[in-house]
């Protein structure tokens, strides 16, 4: 008996285009499984639509809401990629879905904003994270015993395989990048600090990823006596060359980031490629301490550590051999598939039920943005500039996208609400934006 699952996403870019493109591969998964996909945004990109296409799915792209009925009516299995997108929303809310079977795969952690909110914990089949992370938040922490067993973690791995593995020895000089997003959301906002404290001669650090934040990053570099330690290398799509280029990897994220697999992380180990991290729940999650990579938690722990690893080549080429092994045994596509295959045959036992999305997310364009924060209270109380939130938290406020009030604002402009709230923000961000080096 075949399962039919479909997969409602809001676009087939970046990280999500990659985990699915590689759920949904044929050849190496169960043939009793097929795959459809709701893709709600008309991409501005199309590499993972074409290569998922070319494998045998079917892409459909901005239905209208009575085709998305349909679909959901003859599918067995809804998957719904969650991580806060304001497209998703209006796409379940409002008419009445047909009865489903749920499952939620989550691709963010859910410990900041955007959250994974406890209505859809508890209303799903199933629902599965992207990491261990996830099972700390305070939602999925106040499930009960019956919705808990209903969790589990299934990492997506899309494009490890495919990476080659380059030769690597103690001889090679320390050679350090960064791939990644370079949005303070993202990134450490004050990563030029914990530069300083390396004094290896010659010693920068290759950005590879859109330029974004390149004045203040370098600004920061020369108040913190660091001056041209980074070089900007810009966006890059053979991320196989960049990789093959460096040994060391700073991969130091803002506390509060959204992450969860940390695909850049994982490629960047299956290449033998030494991670140096800090201590958030994600990497820790995947970083085995003096096994695959360094954990540091202060600027100091992180200078030392990169002298360590210039000092010692020995141990270097030791913790990047087995920073690939790991990676590459734990995170394979097969595993995805195999996983994936026995939640759906699991599934597949259970009823299709109704599940009122509208009841558990909101009906208006500003409850469902409120219902995916993890402090609502900033935009629902007067807001005080002089009291931000956390110093790290504070910048996820700022994103464009990523599910921001920014994010929703220019998704409905018709809210006055959401229109409200962005402009009280921007008034937040530009009182803030001088301050920002001494956060």
């Amino acid at each position: 008996m075949s399962i039919q699952v479909l997969h409602i996403t809001a676009h087939l870019g970046g990280g999500i285009g990659k985990a699915l493109s590689g759920l949904v591969r044929q050849g190496s998964g169960a043939t009793d499984v097929s795959h459809r996909i709701i893709c709600l945004e008309k991409p501005e990109k199309s590499q993972f639509i074409e290569t998922i296409e070319a494998g045998g799915t079917q892409v459909i792209v901005a239905p209208g809401q009575d085709q998305v009925h349909g679909l959901i009516e003859e599918a067995d299995i809804v998957q719904l990629e969650w991580w806060g997108h304001p497209a998703v929303p209006p796409a379940l809310c409002g008419k009445a879905l047909p009865p489903m079977r749920l499952l939620l795969w989550c691709h963010v952690s859910g410990l900041g904003s955007p959250i994974i909110p406890a209505p859809l914990l508890k209303r799903a089949h199933r629902c599965i994270f992207t990491s261990p992370a996830s099972l700390q938040t305070p939602e999925t922490r106040s499930l009960n015993g019956a919705e808990k067993q209903r969790l589990g973690v299934i990492h997506s791995a899309g494009g490890i395989d495919e990476l080659p593995v380059p030769e690597r020895t103690a001889g090679a000089p320390l050679s350090a990048g960064y791939l990644g997003s370079l949005n303070f959301a993202k990134l450490h906002p004050r990563y030029p600090a914990f530069l300083a404290r390396v004094r290896i001669p010659g010693f920068r650090v290759r950005m590879i990823g859109d330029a974004i934040n390149r004045a203040v990053l370098e600004e920061e570099c020369r108040r913190e006596g660091c001056p041209g330690v980074l070089d900007f290398r810009g966006y890059r799509t053979d991320i196989a060359a960049e990789l093959s280029a460096i040994n060391v990897m700073p991969y130091l994220l803002n506390p509060h980031h959204y992450g969860t697999t940390e695909n850049a992380l994982l490629e960047a180990m299956a290449m033998g490629v030494v991670p140096v991290v800090l201590n958030n729940p994600a990497e820790s999650c995947l970083i085995r301490n003096g096994e695959t990579g360094l954990i540091v938690s202060t600027p100091e722990e992180f200078g030392e550590a990169m002298h360590w690893l210039h000092d010692h080549p020995d141990e270097r080429l030791r913790l990047a051999q087995n920073a690939s092994s790991y990676v590459r045994d734990r995170f394979p596509i097969k595993a995805m598939h195999e996983a994936f295959n026995g939640v759906y045959r699991r599934l597949l036992e259970q009823d299709k039920k109704a599940v009122p999305f509208t009841e558990m997310l909101g009906a208006q364009p500003a409850q469902w943005f409120l219902n995916s924060q993890r402090n609502p209270h900033i935009f629902t109380s007067p807001m005080d500039i002089t009291r931000p939130l956390d110093r790290f938290a504070v910048h996820g406020l700022f994103e464009k996208t990523k599910g921001s009030v920014f994010h929703f604002a220019s998704c409905f402009p018709m809210d006055p609400t959401l229109q409200t709230w962005k402009e009280r923000l921007a008034e937040m961000e530009t009182s803030l934006h001088g301050n920002r080096t001494s956060s």
